[in-house]
């Protein structure tokens, strides 16, 4: 079958929009509202299709993000989204052919690694991706919980106020890059997503519900946290039963999360609340009286990261202790993962991320090079992906067989290194 693989024009979004909603088994004609959001969002030079007889089949793009690492600077990531492939043309390759020539371009331009967030979990091992962050969510019965609903705010000086969503659209940029700048695996908010999630840039024709919005102002006025969230509208026998569900909670300070929680947990009429996505040692639920009053409904992989430019990646972040590390990398096959991907992956023989690798580290930084010195662990580029974020250990990828220890005792040097004092969090889907 001859499948034409190519870079998507203006002309081919709505046939490309169409071929994606058709993948993610969404009804398949696209709303002009849908289609005019896409066009403000996507950089088509970055955007693939395939195409049978003129009919899109197949749908890839790409786009520039920032994530935060330990120490509190970002690096520079080719953000992968929108993968799907029609039930009709799977097994065919399309998606090696369209992921090889993305990730070769991505090393071309220096981007340090490569993320996604994986709707399927097999897919993405055999590209170089790791799973690398992991997220958890809890429904708090409040009336269990133990908080004293007649709480009245912080009792330091801070406050707690509603804003509305202009405000939020204002306030919001500048406090999230504070707290990217202290929580690591948190990527960059376009002004695209703040529009889209403030009201002002609809994303489809489905009618957009207005949030709750609120901020926290440290004593010194400063806002240093906000929450959105929306509650439902249900009563029985006429007693209050409403569930409320947090769309976001970033704070730049630990007083101000907690105030933010509490808040939320003593609102009149709120019986129930979903947490929303959170890292998996969140203050929930050990900030309640009673934390079993916390259920967990669901905790699963969220953020992949492949590495691409390991030296360039590895001196990004600080470490937790110095010391030096040898790190052998196995990258086989480019980004296909086998020599006979289409596309032929990066170099032929072997991916971006291949290569033996000295770590000096500590905690102002690191130095990272190739080197010929015999290897204290030697690691699939997939493995390195999970353990660069700090939260995942090498000691237990060493006894799932997936880390090989080359020198006794190196996992656990690396660990030392490696892991950080609070989990990778990683807030949105994109």
């Amino acid at each position: 079958m001859n499948l034409d693989v190519r870079t998507i024009t203006e002309d081919d979004l709505p046939n490309w929009v169409r071929a994606r909603r058709t993948g993610y088994v969404l009804p398949p004609t696209p709303g002009r509202t849908e289609l005019a959001f896409r066009r403000e969002l996507m950089d088509l030079s970055r955007a693939q299709g395939a195409f049978d007889a003129g009919r899109c089949v197949a749908t890839y793009r790409s786009f520039t993000q920032r994530i935060s690492v330990p120490g509190g600077a970002s690096v520079t990531a080719n953000a992968v989204s929108n993968v799907s492939v029609s039930a009709t043309h799977r097994r065919r390759g399309l998606l090696s052919r369209m992921i090889d020539r993305d990730l070769r371009e991505a090393a071309e331009r220096g981007d340090a690694a490569a993320t996604l967030i994986a709707a399927e979990y097999p897919i993405y091992g055999r590209f170089g991706f790791g799973p690398a962050t992991r997220v958890t969510e809890w429904e708090v019965d409040v009336a269990r919980s133990g908080v004293d609903p007649r709480h009245a705010g912080p009792g330091y000086g801070g406050r707690v106020d509603y804003v509305d969503v202009s405000e939020l659209r204002e306030l919001g940029p500048a406090l999230y890059e504070r707290v990217r700048a202290v929580r690591h695996g948190l990527v960059d908010r376009t002004d695209v997503w703040w529009r889209r999630n403030t009201g002002a840039l609809p994303m489809d024709d489905a009618p957009w519900t207005e949030p709750f919005a609120v901020v926290h102002r440290s004593a010194e006025g400063t806002v240093d946290g906000l929450l959105v969230f929306t509650a439902d509208d249900r009563w029985e026998a006429k007693l209050p039963h409403q569930t409320a569900t947090v769309l976001d909670l970033v704070a730049v300070s630990p007083a101000a999360e907690r105030a933010l929680w509490l808040f939320l947990l003593s609102v009149d009429w709120i019986t129930s609340v979903r947490t929303g996505y959170r890292a998996p040692d969140d203050l929930l639920p050990d900030l309640l009286p009673d934390p079993r009053a916390a259920r967990v409904v669901m905790d699963a992989d969220l953020l992949w990261l492949r590495p691409l430019d390991v030296p360039a990646l590895l001196r990004s972040r600080t470490y937790a202790v110095a010391g030096s590390l040898v790190l052998d990398v196995t990258d086989p096959a480019g980004p296909g993962g086998s020599s006979g991907s289409v596309g032929g992956g990066l170099s032929g023989s072997s991916g971006p991320a291949a290569g033996r690798f000295l770590l000096d580290a500590g905690p102002d930084g690191a130095a990272c090079t190739r080197t010929t010195r015999p290897a204290d662990l030697t690691l699939p580029a997939a493995a390195l992906g999970s353990l660069f974020l700090g939260g995942e250990s090498a000691v237990r990828l060493a006894a799932l067989g997936r880390v090989t220890e080359e020198r006794p005792g190196a996992a656990g040097r690396a660990d030392a290194l490696l892991r950080t004092g609070r989990r990778p969090w990683c807030a949105d889907i994109f």
